[in-house]
Order: C-alpha cells, then structure tokens, then sequence
C-alpha cells in the first residue's frame, strides 16, 4: 500500500476514534477510492472494505480478485458464485474484531441497499451511521495533491468554456455546442464529465436537457460544464449574449456577479455553510430577485462533482481550510432567460481563492 492510502486510514482511524465510531465499511464507490485506490466492477455480488481500529480488509467476489490486487495490497476474504459471500463475510468480521454486540458502525451511504442489510443482519444490534462524519469528513479536507489536481482540470476547462463560446455561430443547436466543448477536452487528455448548454428560455432551467433548441439573434446563452482531468473533475458556469444585449439581461446579470463576489469575499473558515449561503442569498433578495434564486449556494468538488461540503441555506457544516466547493448562485426568469456564474473555490486561512483564471465577464458575440 502506497505511502498516500496508508496515511488515509491512519487519519481515518483517529477519525473513527473522535466520533466514536468502531467499523467503517465502504462498498464500491469514490469513498474507496479515496481510501485505497480501489473501486472495483460493482454488480450484485457483494463487495466491501471493512476498516477497524487495529486491521481492514476487502469482502471480494473472487472472479474479481486477479484484477482488483494490482491496486492494494489490503487482505482479500474472496468468494465464489457456488458458496456465495456468508462465510467470506464471517471471517472478514473475525478479521476486524466486529462481532460484538453493539457495533458502531459507519456505512457507505452510496453502498447498495442489499450489501448493507447483508452486513446489518449478520451484526448483533449494531449503531449505525453514514461516512459523513469520517471518510466524507476527511474527503473535505483536501491535501496539496488534490488541490494540484483539481487546479489542472479548471484550467483545461477554462480553455474549453472559452473555446466553446468563440465557436458560436447563429443557427447552431445546444447539442453542437455541446460537442463542440466535449471534443476539446478529448483532444487535450481530459475525459468529459457534463455539459448543460441552455440558448434562450432554456437557460431558466438550473439543469436543462441540452438539446436541438438554435442559437437565434438576440439569445441568452448559459453553459455549464465540466471534465476529469488529473482524476479530478472542474465545474463552472459562464453566460453570454447572442446580438445585443437585453436590458434586464444585463441588469441580472450584474447582480449574479454581485451576489458571487460577495460570497467570494465573506467566505472565511470557521463560519458555518449556511452563513454563507445567506451573503449571496441576501444580495440576490435585496436586488428584487430573491424568488428567482431556486437552489442552494453549491456544494463540494473532489473525487466526485458533488461531494460535501454542501452550502445550503440549512447546513451547520462548518467551513474548514482545505474544503473546495462552488459558489454558483443564479437568477432564472422563467420563459426568458436564467443567468448562473459559477466558479469552483478552496478554502485558504485568508478566505477563498478561486481555481479558474477565466474571468466571469458576459461573453457578447455576433457570430
């Protein structure tokens, strides 16, 4: 096991220790990745890493064993389809000391339903909890390799976004553009994680269905993208104008940028997720458009695209040095246009520093 996926379950274990939490298991999903570097083929056959204080350990279908030990050298308890995983899972609990009565145990949220009542029905009236408060926790805290990571892939996608709004032409479908956007990351290593691209009265939907609608003159355009670069997914949102701008195009516009900018500036560690979902909200309510702002302030990038942190109106998460996350607020008037600006942020002792160089400026082009 690599110096990395050691000192993770090191951190882990003293996580586990601090909340009081006995047995983390974690089925097929970026939680084991992060830990071990693992992520097996996940089907119905049950998969799980198990980590105690004192050992950890893999439940693993056997016909996958082979190709899953290039990646950790944490014990296997294998099983085969003829004898099915009982007894694999009987001495993989052996193994980490978790048969006592009264386990507290921490699941996988993303693990499948039937793996986890598997593992439940075998424990003696366990507690049981989700990875929020262990690996999600330390997911949130991102080291200098991540931060790297996650900087490579936003300046690919800041290449990209800008390389996608040069390329509009009247008459060109949401699906072309997006393609057009797809394709740059392809020829540039990166791997296409998502594109929304909203033309006109599509832009009012926060998570439209890019599709055949035609860039027209005088046109809104939103775009929403993003690829995996490094590992690591980029997120942002850039808006723009087809002809000459509309007047209130602009006008919300204007507090869109206000509204990040001041997010971008309150957002210190130690205040609670919900505070700063407030700065952005109240700029937003006191422009007169508090009711077009339909969703939270954003959520946390990582591993995956969304992970916590998430920055909602109702979250007590408190905001930590290391925790990368959006800011993306976003004002949509239905049957007209909606306008978001989003960029990805890490959070420093001094405040948040923005990953993408692209500026947040309307892109107003003619074709």
């Amino acid at each position: 096991m690599t110096d990395l996926y050691q000192s993770r379950l090191t951190r882990l274990r003293q996580r586990m220790a601090d909340t009081g939490v006995d047995l983390v298991v974690a089925g097929p999903s970026s939680h084991m990745m992060w830990l071990t570097g693992l992520n097996p083929h996940g089907d119905e056959r049950p998969v799980m890493l198990m980590v105690s204080a004192t050992a950890a350990g893999f439940l693993m279908p056997g016909l996958n064993a082979d190709s899953a030990r290039q990646k950790t050298e944490l014990p296997f308890y294998c099983w085969d389809d003829a004898d099915g995983p009982d007894q694999a899972l009987d001495d993989l609990l052996s193994a980490v000391d978790a048969k006592q009565t009264g386990l507290s145990i921490a699941l996988d949220e993303t693990m499948r339903t039937d793996f986890s009542l598997l593992l439940l029905g075998t424990l003696d009236q366990p507690n049981h909890s989700f990875l929020h408060q262990t690996v999600g926790y330390l997911r949130g805290l991102k080291d200098d390799a991540e931060y790297q990571a996650l900087k490579a892939s936003a300046l690919l996608n800041d290449a990209a976004a800008k390389h996608g709004f040069a390329s509009l032409r009247e008459g060109m479908t949401e699906m072309e553009l997006q393609t057009i956007i797809r394709e740059y990351y392809k020829a540039n290593g990166a791997v296409p994680e998502f594109t929304i691209v909203g033309f006109g009265a599509n832009g009012a939907f926060p998570h439209h269905h890019t599709g055949q609608t035609r860039l027209e003159r005088d046109m809104a355009i939103l775009v929403d993208t993003g690829c995996r670069y490094q590992g690591y997914p980029s997120d942002m949102t850039r808006c723009g104008w087809f002809g000459d701008p509309d007047a209130e195009f602009l006008k919300v516009a204007a507090v869109v940028e206000g509204a990040v900018q001041a997010a971008v500036d309150a957002a210190r560690p130690g205040m609670k997720a919900s505070e700063l979902d407030k700065v952005a909200r109240d700029h937003i309510t006191e422009a007169g458009y508090g009711k077009e702002f339909l969703h939270r302030l954003g959520h946390g990038v990582g591993i995956d695209v969304h992970e916590p942190p998430y920055i909602t109106a109702t979250s007590d998460t408190v905001l930590e040095v290391g925790n990368v996350f959006s800011i993306e607020p976003g004002i949509y008037l239905k049957q007209r246009f909606g306008v978001r600006l989003e960029d990805i942020v890490i959070m420093r002792e001094s405040g948040a520093e923005i990953l993408s160089n692209l500026p947040r400026d309307l892109v107003i082009s003619n074709g």
